[in-house]
């Protein structure tokens, strides 16, 4: 179980810990998929279109990957999400510690995984790369934290599952 002692111990590249954030404001922690994945593209891309709405209601995005910050950068940019706080996970250390596991074959390679990489493919033009960096097994999901608690998550079943941002919104004005 994620506490306020666990959430210390995760700096964002500006030097903020997940503790600290979530007093100032709700924080919807991102766990991205490894770069090369074609839906870790489409989890940025999402979060690039609906940052705006996010920022408006109270809510900071922290985005949490397992790449070194220069290469992360990169790929933040390529989604102008380079003014979103990020924390540098290789090891998978925050990943578990929210419970996210290792993806099962159907989980990672199904038949949903292919028909939504497809359809990602020919409406957002997006396609994987043959550079993995990251763990080409490791589950994504999302978490809302505020005041050091979660207040919702979406662990996805299957990689190719989609989050309905709007539901963290909502929950923000529940717990107000």
């Amino acid at each position: 179980m994620v506490n306020r002692q666990t959430l210390s111990l995760f700096k964002t590249n500006k030097g903020n810990n997940l503790s600290d954030l979530s007093d100032q404001s709700p924080v919807l922690i991102v766990f991205l998929r490894h770069f090369g994945c074609v839906f870790c593209k489409e989890s940025m891309y999402d979060i690039s279109r609906k940052r705006e709405k996010l920022y408006a209601e109270g809510i900071k995005v922290v985005l949490v990957h397992m790449s070194d910050y220069t290469t992360a950068e990169g790929y933040f940019k390529k989604f102008d999400l380079t003014d979103i706080e990020h924390i540098s996970d290789p090891d998978c250390k925050c990943y578990s510690s929210f419970g996210l596991l290792k993806g099962s074959f159907s989980q990672l390679f199904g038949l949903k995984t292919w028909i939504r990489g497809f359809e990602i493919a020919t409406t957002k033009q997006m396609l994987p790369d043959n550079k993995r960096i990251g763990d080409g097994l490791q589950m994504p999901g999302i978490f809302l934290v505020r005041n050091g608690n979660v207040v919702e998550s979406f662990i996805h079943h299957s990689v190719a599952d989609k989050p309905d941002y709007q539901t963290f919104i909502n929950v923000c004005h529940l717990t107000d």
